[in-house]
């Protein structure tokens, strides 16, 4: 069912809900007003009657003849007047006797002085009449003819202009839900014509406060997201294909040349020395390429576990010198701790280690010494380690661009590397709400400073 109409459905429900409500209470009120209105007037017919039998001493023929008479023009109430013993005094006809075959009402009207009630459509009224220090039991019947016609008429009215209403509503409803969503029908139409060769396209609409304005803009940043994704994919890709590339070449290039010409065995040594350097590069690039890819899965399809953070920074330097003996790695605590949990951490420990791998080699690889040393620090939150080298150094402007895929300072071109180590890095730490920050001096030394929350904080 389309939104429009299940709108226009539920706003018309709710207001005939309303308006039945509403007009019931009032049909109701006018029905009771009506009859409380009418036991009043019958009062004072019958007290009426009463008197002019009772005080004015006029004859019963008489009074019978002016009833009579009465109910030619108008609706005339029929009383009936009893002594207290339920005598019949007078009555202005058989029928208005509403106490006859009752006798339990004198008892009930002797102890409740007056009662309501009705015998059919009549309204009947039965009270305790005093007289010179004597009481009588007088009643009253009478049909409103027109106090009925008038409710009957109301209602009438009131169910004919009830349908009307509906009937309106639900059609100015519809036209109002359908209005009302045309800024949504335009972002549906815009939305259609979004695909991913044109995602610089963005979704317009009048700047305003409501729902659609906000709608409108939380799409257009999923659509920058989504084409900032896009791009970085597409450079990604770009950026692999190169750096595949130029390894699988050499290695081609060598293979043909070795095999144009008999060598002796010295040069097939050279040869295959330069294949094998080849080929590591590519290993290298393609175990960075897999680790990247684990660090961008979902969070919830990585497997954490409790792990001290000394024990991946030992595995991370182990490493390290197995892939480059003559590096030199140092761990340093800057202060002690007191239990484990100080230096513990939730972390995947594999992930772990590659980052720290990656900031090791990346210090030794551009330290004139090939050194690189870890502090380890931590307070009551976080754990903190500074790797530190003393080398050639990163510029103010490249600290965040270092941390790009296939980003390559002007100062470190002639250095191999897969170009994705620190991107990677970056990606491991903030899967590990981490944060990772660098403070750099060029020729002087570098410092790399990772802050992750140990495990008393979470």
């Amino acid at each position: 069912m389309k939104i429009a109409l299940r709108l226009t459905l539920v706003f018309t429900l709710l207001t005939a809900s309303i308006l039945f409500a509403f007009a019931m209470s009032i049909y109701l009120t006018s029905k009771q007003d009506r009859e409380d209105e009418f036991y009043d007037r019958l009062r004072i017919k019958t007290v009426t009657r009463a008197e002019l039998f009772i005080d004015a001493k006029v004859h019963s023929t008489l009074i019978q003849a002016i009833h009579q008479n009465n109910k030619k023009i108008m609706n005339e109430a029929q009383v009936t007047i009893y002594d207290l013993n339920g005598n019949l005094l007078y009555q202005d006809e058989a029928r208005s006797d509403i106490l006859k075959n009752n006798p339990g009402l004198f008892s009930r009207i002797r102890k409740e002085k007056e009662i309501h009630g009705h015998k059919g459509k009549w309204q009947t009224l039965a009270l305790l009449y005093n007289f010179s220090g004597k009481q009588y039991i007088i009643t009253g019947a009478a049909y409103d003819y027109h106090g009925y016609n008038k409710i009957n008429n109301m209602f009438d009215s009131m169910v004919l202009f009830y349908t009307i209403s509906i009937l309106l509503i639900l059609i100015t409803g519809f036209f109002f839900a359908r209005n009302a969503l045309n800024p949504v029908k335009n972002i549906i139409m815009k939305a259609r014509n979004i695909s991913a060769s044109n995602l610089n396209s963005r979704l317009t609409l009048k700047k305003s406060k409501d729902e659609l304005y906000e709608l409108a803009t939380t799409f257009n940043a999923m659509l920058n997201r989504i084409s900032t994704s896009f791009e970085s994919q597409k450079n990604f890709v770009s950026n692999i294909s190169h750096e595949l590339r130029t390894p699988l070449a050499t290695i081609a290039a060598e293979i043909e040349l070795t095999l144009q010409h008999p060598k002796n065995p010295e040069e097939y040594q050279t040869a295959l020395q330069l294949i094998l350097t080849d080929t590591r590069q590519l290993i290298r690039l393609s175990s960075a390429l897999l680790d990247f890819a684990k660090a961008s899965y979902d969070p919830a399809e990585i497997s954490f576990t409790k792990i001290r953070v000394d024990e991946i920074i030992l595995d991370a330097r182990l490493q390290t010198l197995k892939l480059n003996p003559h590096y030199k790695v140092a761990i340093q605590f800057e202060n002690d701790f007191e239990s484990d949990e100080a230096i513990s951490l939730i972390a995947n420990p594999y992930l772990l280690q590659v980052a720290f791998t990656n900031l090791f080699e990346n210090g030794c690889k551009y330290s004139t010494d090939e050194q690189c040393r870890v502090t380890i620090c931590f307070d009551q939150q976080n754990i903190i380690l500074k790797f530190i080298d003393h080398g050639i150094g990163i510029q103010p402007g490249d600290y965040e661009k270092v941390f790009i895929p296939f980003f390559r300072a002007n100062n470190i071109l002639e250095k191999n590397g897969t170009g994705i180590g620190l991107s990677l890095t970056k990606k491991i730490i903030l899967l590990h709400k981490g944060t990772i920050t660098i403070e750099s001096s060029p020729d002087v030394a570098t410092t790399f400073t990772v802050t992750l929350p140990n495990i008393m904080s979470a």
